[in-house]
């Protein structure tokens, strides 16, 4: 049960929030738009640490001054990247090492900016999919080429802009529960905060500015057609409340890639479980690659 006090504390907060944004779009829209941009940015509370299997060689690279720790399994060079998400941590995928491994690769996971273990990027508590990705790139210079990328969400972005703009090599693709863009989450940011058009307009610049690129890009499809094609899967739960249903079959179609559907695992739970497990190893490994759509329990 929520603390009557905290509970009132928070509709206060938020009604003041509200506030501020309805009569700073006549009076203040710049700033409004840039303290919209610093609160959508904000990186969230650090996720837990989850169970991964013993026998982790703990490392850290640095990436835009910032030291990012992961950890890695296996040897060799047939190696597979795990790319967390917004809110997530590299151990998310913890079930999917010891499967890897036996199949002979070396499986390398780790927290991105201001997720995790990981220290703060340049943008300090504010961290984007594009610090995720330049992270990626310099695990990827510590590691070498990969056998794989495999991306939850968010990390589905970042993994493209890594494979566009960075050094980043693969051979397949895998992406599991895929946030396929941003513009649809930023209107539904805006309605929450009840601000205008003038604000809206401030705010798409400034994050334009702290990203670094307008954010009509930050849309898989987009950055899919700027990628060397190669062999991709796309996993997700049809009941997934962060990640649409309509919005990954489009992008799926839109790529070219087997489609294979849940049922009940949501966003998060679906990275643990056996039988989808099970088929990322199966896909990455070539022994399977599937057809336009499947569906598992």
């Amino acid at each position: 049960m929520k603390h009557p006090k905290k509970s009132t504390i928070v509709r206060f907060r938020n009604g003041a929030t509200r506030l501020f944004f309805t009569y700073g779009e006549y009076l203040v829209p710049r700033l409004a738009g840039r303290l919209a941009r610093d609160l959508w940015f904000a990186a969230p509370p650090r996720m837990a640490d989850l169970p991964v299997p013993p026998g982790g060689e703990s490392f850290t690279v640095t990436s835009q001054g910032a030291t990012i720790g992961g950890q890695a399994w296996g040897s060799g060079d047939r190696t597979v990247y795990l790319m967390h998400g917004w809110g997530g941590r590299g151990s998310q995928f913890g079930a999917l090492v010891e499967p890897l491994t036996r199949a002979g690769y070396r499986a390398v996971l780790f927290d991105a900016p201001a997720h995790g273990a990981s220290d703060p990027g340049p943008g300090g508590r504010r961290t984007n999919g594009v610090e995720f990705a330049r992270a990626l790139d310099d695990v990827f210079a510590r590691f070498g080429p990969a056998d794989a990328v495999i991306a939850h969400s968010m990390g589905t972005i970042s993994t493209y802009l890594a494979l566009n703009d960075g050094w980043l090599g693969t051979r397949r693709l895998v992406f599991v529960a895929p946030m396929v863009e941003a513009v649809s989450l930023f209107n539904a940011f805006q309605q929450a905060l009840g601000f205008g058009h003038r604000t809206r307009r401030a705010f798409d610049r400034a994050v334009d500015e702290f990203i670094g690129l307008p954010i009509t890009e930050f849309d898989a499809r987009i950055q899919a057609a700027r990628t060397e094609a190669r062999p991709t899967l796309v996993l997700t739960d049809r009941g997934d409340r962060q990640t649409p249903y309509d919005d990954v079959v489009d992008f799926a179609q839109s790529i070219g890639a087997p489609l294979v559907t849940t049922e009940g695992l949501g966003h998060r739970k679906i990275l643990r479980d056996p039988a989808v497990v099970q088929r990322i190893v199966e896909f990455v490994g070539g022994t399977r690659d599937g057809g336009e759509l499947e569906e598992i329990a």
